[in-house]
């Protein structure tokens, strides 16, 4: 599955589009393009309605939507990094699973990459941090003027008690901007 001999690419569209997000417990993982998936759209969801304990809210996933698209990422990771990404993603409990999905980046190269599809999905909102993360990093990576706005105009469940995954990528971007 879009392996590279020992690395596989992987595409990101949630909140492993921030850089801090995804080097947490994928250190492997190195910027390799921009890129569109065509016929999805992004949707807010829970596993068979329960929620993220992790992110006090539903997280993003992508269903099949003809003539809609969903800009994200591709990361280039090592295989070994697989298996914390799998449990990062919740395939193990059954929350996601793995799919295969064709991108094209900007320049128009068609990539065969990994992803997640969430199983079971129960639509709900998001909490604000969680959001908050894919806006950070869709406007890191320089997702379209047009998508960035989409993602900011996304409800959330008003969520206001901690997230600790949040402060955990928040301090991992504040000692980003100490060191550059």
């Amino acid at each position: 599955m879009a392996a590279l001999g020992g690395w596989v690419l992987y595409f990101a569209y949630g909140s492993n589009l921030l850089r801090e997000r995804i080097l947490l417990r994928n250190p492997s993982a190195a910027f390799a393009a921009v890129a569109r998936l065509q016929d999805f759209k992004l949707v807010f969801g829970s596993p068979q309605g329960r929620p993220s304990s992790n992110w006090h809210g539903s997280t993003a996933t992508i269903v099949q939507s003809p003539g809609d698209e969903v800009w994200g990422v591709v990361w280039k990771m090592s295989t070994s990094n697989l298996i914390s990404l799998d449990k990062q993603e919740g395939v193990e409990e059954g929350l996601y699973a793995p799919i295969e999905v064709d991108v094209s980046t900007q320049e128009g190269k068609l990539l065969t990459c990994r992803s997640y599809q969430m199983k079971d999905c129960v639509y709900d909102l998001p909490s604000p941090q969680y959001k908050k993360v894919i806006c950070m990093g869709a406007k890191q990576n320089g997702l379209p003027p047009d998508y960035q706005k989409k993602l900011e105009l996304i409800a959330t469940n008003g969520y206001a008690g901690p997230v600790s995954v949040f402060e955990e990528i928040e301090a991992a971007v504040k000692k980003g901007k100490t060191i550059t």
